[in-house]
């Protein structure tokens, strides 16, 4: 008989493998000169991607599965941006696998991790979709590093004008938003369109696996 385990996000925050693969993949991707990926990210997107399943009503190990994919979705930068989405999920049926967690959870889990990308992602299941939904939400003045370089990097300059983001769900409405407040000073709407139109479609797919809508308000107008 199999002696399987119930593992749950907590577990993975213990766990220094994880915790090393976090941090050295967070610092891999500075040098390089792309956005925060560290614990701040990794711990938002797995709260926001388990709540929302958990307030569209899914059942509660389905949440936290989301939970755990939300957590573990990175982890494949530690070896290479490239293709990171298909190296965190081998990476993280490795570690889920060692620690006792059983082959259905953990296909479900690496599935959404490896579909999470825009360029070659898809909403295979709802994990997969939630991922994506608090992946792709998770645009803030927070992530960027270096100020200073933000004349010269559209992506840094947009997400420094992100004052605010928060995904909203509105289970009654069958409706998933993305409300943003963004200064205009630093960073023109159109700017944002231009640089995240890819991210915007692969929510949208997201939302209507879940049943839903997806909508877009910026600075209090709704523009998608």
């Amino acid at each position: 008989m199999n002696n399987f385990k119930k593992v749950t996000v907590e577990d993975l925050k213990q766990n220094s493998i994880v915790r090393s693969f976090i941090e050295a993949a967070n610092e891999y991707l500075g040098s390089i000169g792309y956005t925060e990926h560290g614990f701040r990210h990794v711990m938002l997107v797995s709260e926001v991607a388990g709540n929302i399943l958990r307030l569209l009503g899914y059942p509660t190990r389905i949440c936290e599965l989301a939970e755990i994919a939300g957590y573990l979705h990175d982890i494949g930068n530690v070896i290479n941006r490239r293709d990171h989405g298909q190296s965190s999920a081998i990476l993280a049926m490795e570690i889920l696998d060692s620690i006792g967690m059983p082959a259905d959870e953990i296909s479900m889990i690496i599935s959404a991790i490896g579909n999470h990308e825009e360029e070659i992602g898809e909403p295979i299941n709802p994990v997969s979709a939630a991922l994506i939904l608090a992946d792709k939400s998770d645009v803030n003045k927070n992530r960027v590093r270096n100020p200073k370089m933000i004349s010269l990097d559209i992506h840094d300059r947009v997400n420094y004008a992100v004052e605010r983001n928060f995904l909203e769900v509105m289970p009654d409405k069958k409706l998933i938003c993305l409300k943003l407040d963004i200064d205009t000073k630093l960073s023109s709407i159109i700017e944002y369109f231009e640089t995240f139109m890819p991210r915007l479609i692969i929510c949208r797919r997201a939302a209507g696996y879940l049943g839903c809508k997806f909508e877009m308000v910026i600075n209090g107008q709704k523009v998608l």
